[in-house]
Parts: C-alpha cells; sequence; structure tokens
C-alpha cells in the first residue's frame, strides 16, 4: 500500500489494447446516431471482459503457462490440436497485421490536428510520411526489448489519454438524468449491430493470451492472484470509462455528417473552441499508439508460444515476429493500400475464435486437473457460461456479416 505503483501490473496494456481507433470511431458513432441508449452496452462489456481476462490471468499464474502453450501442449487427436494452432495462428496474425494498418493510420489522424504530414510519391506509390514516422516509432520500442520502458510507455499512454477524453467530455456538460437513463438496457432493432460493435470492440480475442502471457512477468505465486485481480479489474473499468467518455464526446457533437471521431472535434469547436479538438487528436493519437504496440506483442506471443520458440521480448523470435506485424501494418499505412480482404478474413477468423478461445478457457478454469483449488466454483462457471453466451452471438454476427447473411 505504500507503493501502489508497484503492483501495477500488466491490465493497462490491455486497456491500451482495446481502446484503439476502431473504439473511438464505433463509440463516437454509437453516440452521434443513439445518443446515450448504449451505455449499458459499454458496461456489459466491460463486465464480460473483466471475467474473461481474469480467467486467463488466473490460468497464466497458476499453470506458469500462456494459452498459446497450454493450445499446443493439449493431449488428444493431432489433427483437432494442428487444426486448432492453425485457426489461432491464423486468426491472431492475420487480424492483427490488418488491424495494425488501422491502429497506425488512426494514430497519423490525431497527429494531424497539429501536424500535417506530407506525402512523399515514390514511383507510383504514395508514402504517407507521418504513418511511416508513427510506425517506426512503434518497432523501435518493440524491438528495443525493454519490457519495462515499453510498459511505462503504454501506462503514460493510456493515462494520458483518460484525461484527454474524459476531460473532453466533462466540456461537454452532458444531461446527466439522460446519462444515467442509458445505464437501463433497451432493445431496439435498429440500435443491435451498433451494440454489436461496441462489445466486440472491447471484448478481444487476442488480449486473453497477452494477459495469460504478462502476468507470468509480474507475479509468481498463487498467493498473488488478489493482486492480479485488482490490475485487470482497474485496469479494464478505466479503459471502460474511456470508452464511455469517448461515447458522452460524440452526443455532444453538433456536425451533420460523422464518419469519424475527428468530425466530433470539429463539431465541437463551434462550442468550446479549438482546445477540445486538441484534445480529442491526442487522444486519438495515443490510442492509435498504444494499440500499434500491444497488437505487434500479442501476435508475437501467439506465434512464439504455438511454435515452442521463446516468449522472451528480446529473443529474436520475438523481435522478428512483432517486426513482422508492424512492417505489414507499416507497409499497408504507409503507402496508402487498402488491405479490405485481409480485414475482411481478418473478421471472419476472430469470429470464430472468440467463442472458441472462451469456452476453451471456460472449460480450462473448471478442471481440478489444471487449476486445482483456483478452478471455477459452479457459481462463476454459470457466469462465464452466461459471458460466453454473449461471444457466440458476437461471433455469429462476425461471420454473419462477413459472408452476407446480415
Amino acid at each position: 500500500m505504500k507503493n501502489p505503483l508497484r503492483n501495477i501490473g500488466p491490465g493497462p496494456l490491455v486497456a491500451a489494447a482495446f481502446i484503439g481507433p476502431g473504439t473511438v470511431t464505433v463509440c463516437t458513432l454509437a453516440s452521434a446516431n443513439f445518443g446515450f441508449s448504449l451505455l449499458w452496452a459499454m458496461a456489459l462489456s466491460i463486465t464480460a471482459t473483466v471475467i474473461l481476462q481474469e480467467i486467463s490471468g488466473r490460468i497464466g499464474i497458476v499453470t506458469g503457462k500462456d494459452l498459446s502453450t497450454l493450445i499446443r501442449g493439449q493431449k488428444g487427436k493431432p489433427l483437432v490440436r494442428l487444426a486448432a494452432m492453425t485457426l489461432v495462428l491464423v486468426a491472431i496474425v492475420l487480424g492483427n497485421a490488418a488491424y495494425e494498418s488501422g491502429n497506425i493510420s488512426g494514430a497519423n489522424l490525431g497527429l494531424g490536428f497539429y501536424w500535417e504530414a506530407p506525402s512523399i510519391q515514390v514511383g507510383s506509390f504514395q508514402i504517407q510520411l507521418g504513418n511511416f514516422v508513427l510506425g517506426a516509432l512503434a518497432f523501435l520500442l518493440l524491438w528495443s526489448g525493454n519490457y519495462r520502458v515499453l510498459e511505462r510507455v503504454l501506462v503514460a499512454l493510456v493515462i494520458l489519454m483518460s484525461f484527454a477524453f474524459v476531460g473532453t467530455a466533462l466540456m461537454t456538460q452532458p444531461d446527466w438524468t439522460q446519462l444515467l437513463r442509458g445505464f437501463v438496457p433497451s432493445w431496439r432493432e435498429k440500435e443491435i449491430p451498433t451494440l454489436v460493435a461496441l462489445i466486440g470492440t472491447t471484448v478481444v480475442p487476442y488480449n486473453l493470451f497477452l494477459y495469460a502471457s504478462l502476468v507470468q512477468k509480474q507475479w509468481k505465486s498463487e498467493s498473488e492472484l488478489p493482486l492480479m485481480r485488482r490490475d485487470i479489474a482497474l485496469s479494464v473499468i478505466l479503459g471502460g470509462l474511456v470508452s464511455m467518455a469517448i461515447l458522452i464526446v460524440g452526443a455532444a457533437n453538433t456536425s451533420e455528417e460523422i464518419s469519424s471521431a475527428m468530425d466530433v472535434s470539429k463539431g465541437l469547436e463551434s462550442v468550446f473552441g479549438r482546445f477540445a479538438g486538441y484534445l480529442m487528436g491526442f487522444g486519438l493519437l495515443a490510442a492509435g499508439m498504444t494499440s500499434a504496440m500491444t497488437a505487434p506483442l500479442a501476435a508475437a506471443l501467439v506465434v512464439c508460444g504455438m511454435m515452442g520458440w521463446d516468449t522472451e521480448i528480446r529473443s529474436n523470435a520475438m523481435r522478428w515476429s512483432m517486426g513482422l506485424i508492424v512492417g505489414l501494418g507499416l507497409v499497408f499505412s504507409s503507402l496508402g493500400i487498402k488491405p479490405v480482404q485481409l480485414i475482411t478474413l481478418a473478421q471472419l477468423a476472430n469470429g470464430v475464435l472468440l467463442p472458441l478461445i472462451s469456452a476453451w478457457i471456460i472449460w480450462i478454469a473448471a478442471q481440478s486437473s489444471v487449476l486445482g483449488k483456483y478452478k471455477n466454483s459452479p457459481l462463476a462457471t454459470a457466469v462465464a457460461i452466461l459471458i460466453w453466451l454473449i461471444t457466440l452471438v458476437l461471433g455469429i454476427k462476425s461471420v454473419g456479416t462477413v459472408l452476407g447473411w446480415f
């Protein structure tokens, strides 16, 4: 208690991972279209994320293994294990490489509020200098292999991002009565796609792998499980409050047409001046940079765990795996390539992966042979199964959207 910061674990990295440009945009559009009515969906997604991330963290500490290693070591039919490993690798690597492009581009959009980076024509390609600089910065921080420095940078960005978005939300002076009514669940057909998107931007499959791996660097004993639980609960709740703040800001927008979070900042300028735009710009820049560093880290941990390689951040396997993800995102964003097909495949793979991984970790958490006395109680398992049903709906919706069913 004398030094609470010393007990901060990798929880803020989970928050940093799910608050990216995609989350900013989805929350912005949700409130611009439906006001505060979907705040209850954010509260639900925060609860689901805390429950699933706590299970992954508990598995990591008690077993001393990350989820990728456990999947690779599962006994049973070799073909089933190989299929599971292939699915996870494709979903995580393909998805994170595609979304890395969006993370870098989103960060550059926020940077554009302060400095409009020029474009450089190289042959038939047009390189976006801002994307290139931000992507290179993320790459260098990851390549340095200094986990503590990386962790501190991400924690600082999360804190500053929180101040930026929460400060902007308070400046809008929302109607608190209407805001509180938004926490009362409602079910309108026209809101369902946005509702699914809101939950989907918070409950992220690769964060389960990320946290199970990183908790082992912070805590070594089962006696430290309460510290892990406090770490992930506070971090995810903080991230959820930031998402809610973004949603509140979007409701105060005066722009006639909104396609991104920066359109909201322009709509706020008529009321609060340029300062609100600066806050939103910094928030989007921080959101993009945090996700641009956590997505490659998570993907590299999955790759190295699945292949049985060294998962130490300074190992060559980790550095080259992280470099591959950042490099692909950098190429797509810097050259202005829009990897629509890649993102579509990633959406399909993640839509399948989320309910499968959720079901698997819930099953693991109920096994005495794996977690012993730290297994889930029947009540905890029942609550987790309810959460799994939500991930199943998300998965079906994602797959259905890609295949044109919805």
